[in-house]
């Protein structure tokens, strides 16, 4: 069973009071269904959520649509629930704000009143037509197949009001609205009541996010030491250079036995050598000191080389 699988089953697990009812089958007909003259046609792959249009229309309609049951043997043989509809077909569609004068129109505003009913709305488009990744192997990606480019701007503003980014991507002749943001897609989940899931989807994203964390902490690790094991190798070639030239008598003592500790330590950072210093010796000296006089070691080389010709 995939993830979406799941959350759908979920989701279709819980009970809805007639108001949300009716404005998810509103969004499930309008977004799942075939319209024709006097039918419309419901294709469902998942048992539960057929019951649950099924009960849905009894409801809100006091009707009892046809439903046949097929057997699909492509790929894999599963179950396909066909809900046919053919009693009051222009009156139910009326109702249900999917057609106006005859013509398919935008969801009106008498079923979206509130934020209840606007998550009804998503719910409904979700068990449509929606599919969510399993975050334990692949990316966080949410997404609604919607037919018309007008429906799909209207999903993303609806999305909007509830602070979740979605985008639009045209696919096919159908257009793809998805939302990428782990954060959103959980909350998403939360409003449909998908709370199980929520739970495990928020378990591997926590999961995820600690293991980046860790990762990115030993790139930066390895970076830094990388770094220092630069650094004391050129700082060995500096001192080199004073040796070979007699310019060590020109330091200070102090520079004197960091160049010493440097050579018996050449991998050390600042900050390790100037402990190391402070524990061996009678004083104590700090990063920032060692940092001082290393800097003092490379200006007395860079100015030899210069008075030489011997830098570019």
């Amino acid at each position: 069973m995939t993830f979406s699988t799941k959350v759908k089953e979920e989701i279709a697990s819980h009970e809805e009071n007639p108001i949300s009812a009716f404005t998810e089958l509103s969004s499930f007909i309008r977004f799942d269904g075939v319209i024709k003259k006097n039918e419309i046609i419901l294709t469902i792959e998942n048992a539960k959520i057929a019951r649950r249009i099924y009960q849905f229309l009894k409801i809100s309609f006091n009707i009892k649509p046809k439903i046949i049951v097929r057997i699909q043997k492509r790929f894999r043989v599963k179950q396909i629930y066909i809900i046919s509809i053919t009693d009051n077909v222009s009156l139910i569609l009326e109702k249900l704000g999917i057609y106006k004068n005859k013509k398919k129109t935008l969801a009106v505003d008498y079923l979206l009143a509130n934020d209840e009913e606007k998550t009804a709305f998503l719910r409904g488009l979700f068990l449509a037509t929606g599919s969510i990744n399993n975050p334990s192997t692949s990316g966080y990606h949410m997404e609604f197949n919607i037919e018309t480019k007008k429906e799909a701007l209207y999903i993303i503003k609806l999305l909007k009001e509830f602070n979740i980014t979605s985008k639009c991507l045209k696919r096919n002749n159908n257009y793809m609205v998805y939302i990428k943001s782990a954060e959103m897609i959980s909350d998403l989940l939360k409003r449909f009541n998908a709370i199980n899931c929520m739970f495990y989807f928020e378990d591997i994203r926590i999961y995820r996010d600690h293991k980046n964390m860790v990762n990115r902490l030993n790139n930066c690790e390895i970076a830094n030491q990388e770094k220092t094991i630069a650094t004391g190798l050129k700082q060995l070639e500096d001192i080199k250079y004073l040796e070979d030239n007699d310019l060590i008598t020109l330091l200070d003592d102090k520079i004197k036995e960091a160049i010493i500790y440097r050579k018996k330590y050449p991998e050390t950072s600042y900050q390790e050598l100037a402990e190391i210093i402070s524990q061996e010796t009678s004083h104590q000296i700090t990063k920032s000191c060692v940092n001082h006089y290393f800097r003092k070691i490379k200006s007395l080389v860079d100015a030899h080389k210069n008075k030489n010709g011997l830098k570019e």
